[in-house]
């Protein structure tokens, strides 16, 4: 069959050939949204990971700052150091979450594998 000068033929195989195209585009876009999601998702583990980090840092810094403080011998302090651990424990992740010493952002940055580093020193000459 003829319909103005084309072939049906010729027009099955364009129709197949823009199928093609059009699947090929769809699967590469797939592709590389996906790969996007995943890495959005790694850098969140990274950020998370980070932050916890620099509140394990500073929990520690603050357990042996509370160390050089003299206590008071006339009391039992057995359950007020198991209090004053947790409440330091919750208190430094909090500090963390909160933007902390940018122990986590100096992490994450040179974590981050799309970051490019520079071989530059960052100390005054």
């Amino acid at each position: 069959m003829q319909i103005s000068g084309i072939s049906s033929s010729t027009m099955i195989n364009n129709l197949n050939t823009a199928q093609t195209k059009v699947d090929g585009d769809f699967a590469a876009q797939l592709a590389q949204e996906t790969e996007k999601a995943q890495q959005g998702k790694d850098d969140a583990k990274l950020k998370a990971t980070c932050k916890d980090l620099e509140a394990v840092f500073l929990n520690l810094m603050l357990s042996n700052m509370r160390k050089t403080v003299d206590k008071a011998t006339l009391f039992d302090h057995s359950q007020e150091d198991m209090m004053t651990s947790m409440l330091d424990s919750e208190m430094t992740k909090d500090m963390a979450k909160a933007g902390g010493i940018g122990l986590a952002d100096m992490l994450y940055r040179q974590l981050h594998p799309s970051v490019t580093i520079n071989n530059k020193s960052q100390a005054p000459k």
